[in-house]
């Protein structure tokens, strides 16, 4: 019996109603190319090669990934022994899906390695922590640097949540279903996005201050310059920084130097 690898933050799951629904969230068809991302014992696998029609299954674990294309005789599944966050992106085809039930300790990774890739996919379909899927789609009053990260390059839905029991072995917090379907046009493109992001962390550098402070912090410029500047932007400079939406943000970046 395969024993789970807790460095790994590996923790599985078989309830098949769940399984369905992460799989039909990414609106799979017979054409399409699916990512898989650690899958385990094959059990989300299953599901994807009912819908799709070829699965790249990144797995780290060299003993789970050799038995996983015995149990798929017939199916195009491609087994890739890997670090996902070294795999290269630009070998899939154009819109391809990605779903995973994604290891806690990576997820802002593997989000940003797949939003940020060349080649991106069409949709990401992730089972992650609770708390780590209501701060991808958190609504401006409590957006985080991720939250903007994520919305920049994504539109960002929640499906179901999944309890720590229905996993082997149970994980200490619930999951969460998030969707990521990418933007088909850049949300910034009048603004370079190292820019965006230089001002946006400022405006997070000190998130419990109110945004004249964090950002006279952050931006290395004195208060009044930054009332001037938030004015002209039409945002206040009572706000704090998750209250801002991302057209916020972006009307800011555009009048900071």
């Amino acid at each position: 019996m395969i024993q789970n690898n807790k460095s790994l933050g590996q923790h599985w799951l078989k309830d098949r109603d769940v399984l369905a629904h992460i799989a039909d969230q990414a609106l799979l068809t017979a054409d399409d190319t699916v990512l898989e991302i650690g899958p385990g014992l094959g059990t989300l696998t299953s599901e994807l090669l009912r819908r799709a029609k070829k699965v790249v299954a990144v797995e780290f674990d060299e003993q789970l990934a050799r038995k996983l294309p015995a149990q798929f005789p017939g199916k195009d599944l491609e087994v890739v022994v890997s670090d996902i966050l070294a795999y290269d992106l630009s070998g899939l085809p154009a819109g391809y899906a990605v779903v995973a039930n994604v290891p806690y300790y990576i997820t802002s990774k593997i989000i940003q390695m797949l939003m940020t890739a060349d080649n991106k996919p069409r949709i990401a379909v992730l089972l992650v922590q609770k708390e780590v899927a209501e701060r991808l789609a958190a609504k401006p009053g409590q957006l985080s640097i991720l939250g903007v990260s994520a919305q920049l390059f994504a539109e960002v839905t929640l499906g179901d949540v999944v309890p720590a029991k229905l996993f082997t072995p149970p994980p200490k917090v619930d999951s969460q279903v998030v969707v990521l379907a990418t933007r088909q046009t850049p949300f910034l493109t009048d603004i370079d996005e190292k820019h965006f992001f230089r001002v946006v962390k400022a405006g997070f550098s000190a998130k419990r201050k109110k945004l004249r402070s964090s950002l006279s912090g952050g931006l290395k410029i004195d208060k009044d310059q930054v009332e001037a500047l938030l004015s002209k932007a039409d945002i206040s400079p009572d706000s704090r920084a998750e209250a801002l939406s991302l057209d916020d943000w972006a009307r800011l970046a555009r009048i900071v130097d």
